[in-house]
């Protein structure tokens, strides 16, 4: 099966803007460097999550969804934007929020109640801890969520934490897509594609997109901003199989064609590094490009430091995938480290880049 047979909405801004880091890259001495500005897509402040959703709501319109329901944390990006794309399909979307209510309405919270779901139910539940339970707390909400859309006459589409893992396979082999078109005038492809890697979807689609239609030139690096390495490269090959025996892809891709770094998660999803602190500021002060501190911060970071490693030739043409997440800068528990960006950083940004 051909990709551009499969049905999807559409629902953001494609292609997203491929930019030039020439300050970054001139600043670490290191490969040229791009940024494609996925955090740029058109929708609901934008971020990686869209390109998945546009098969996810896809399948909603042909199951004749009325309400979709989904799950993630209380600063979940991507529940913010399955709200935003279902708002502008004009579906209801039931959140399923795992943890704790916030006391402080900010970030991506604030945007949900903004946008207006339908209803938001809370869960204890770690939704980056490895699954034990044969049905999960989500799952067993997200189950009388549904009969009870369906007493009311509605029909209820599930879509599960960053999307299916075959619709962010998808969805993302069309970014790789994008690029080769952005690197024509170079008469190149880029060498090597960076992300920040959590549920894996997004990463095994930019394998996918590679080998699809790269000949499997472009490496495609992770950066984890969670899990253990052996997980996600699991996870990653998980979907993938899932993918290729979707589109009935007959030749194999090669376990040699992307990588996996667990060593720049710090003390676990959502908490600051210094190194991620610095990054942001570096990323801010050089290119007035705004990255956040979950993801993309952690991604930038661990981009510098395999910079300073070596990890790249000087001819190496180096592309980070910018996947939004914005919001995460303006929540309360993130003022300390807004605060130690200005203290620590700004007047020493020059020097404290060589330390990344």
């Amino acid at each position: 099966m051909q990709i551009n047979e499969i049905k999807r909405k559409s629902l953001g801004e494609f292609p997203t803007p491929l930019q030039r880091l020439d300050n970054i890259s001139k600043k670490l001495s290191g490969p040229q460097l791009f940024i494609k500005r996925d955090d740029l897509n058109g929708i609901g402040t934008g971020g990686n999550k869209v390109r998945k959703l546009e098969y996810a709501f896809a399948e909603a319109e042909e199951d004749n969804a009325t309400d979709i329901i989904t799950s993630g944390s209380t600063q979940s990006n991507h529940t913010r934007l399955t709200l935003a794309c279902a708002n502008k399909l004009g579906l209801k979307t039931h959140l399923i929020v795992t943890g704790e209510e916030p006391a402080t309405v900010s970030g991506n919270f604030l945007l949900n109640l903004l946008m207006g779901a339908e209803s938001i139910d809370f869960v204890e539940e770690d939704i980056y801890a490895s699954r034990k339970e044969k049905q999960t707390e989500v799952e067993k909400k997200a189950e009388v969520i549904s009969k009870k859309i369906t007493e009311q006459g509605g029909r209820s589409y599930y879509i599960p934490n960053g999307c299916k893992g075959l619709h962010g396979a998808l969805g993302y082999s069309q970014c790789v897509f994008e690029l080769i078109d952005h690197f024509r005038p170079f008469n190149s492809v880029p060498t090597h594609l960076i992300t920040g890697c959590g549920t894996a979807g997004t990463l095994a689609g930019l394998v996918l997109g590679s080998h699809l239609y790269a000949q499997e030139e472009i490496k495609i690096i992770g950066i984890s901003i969670s899990r253990e390495k052996k997980e996600l490269q699991e996870l990653i090959s998980e979907k993938l199989s899932e993918a290729t025996d979707y589109l009935g892809t007959k030749t194999e891709i090669s376990k040699n064609l992307f990588e996996v770094y667990d060593e720049f998660v710090g003390k676990g999803y959502g908490a600051p590094t210094e190194n991620m602190q610095r990054a942001i500021g570096l990323l801010a002060r050089k290119e007035g490009i705004i990255l956040d501190p979950v993801y993309t911060g952690k991604a930038m970071s661990g981009l510098i430091q395999l910079i300073r490693k070596g990890r790249f030739n000087k001819d190496d043409k180096v592309v980070f995938l910018h996947t939004g997440g914005l919001p995460g800068l303006f929540v309360e528990e993130n003022n300390k480290f807004v605060n130690d960006i200005y203290k620590s950083i700004g007047k020493r940004l020059n020097q404290d880049a060589h330390n990344i």
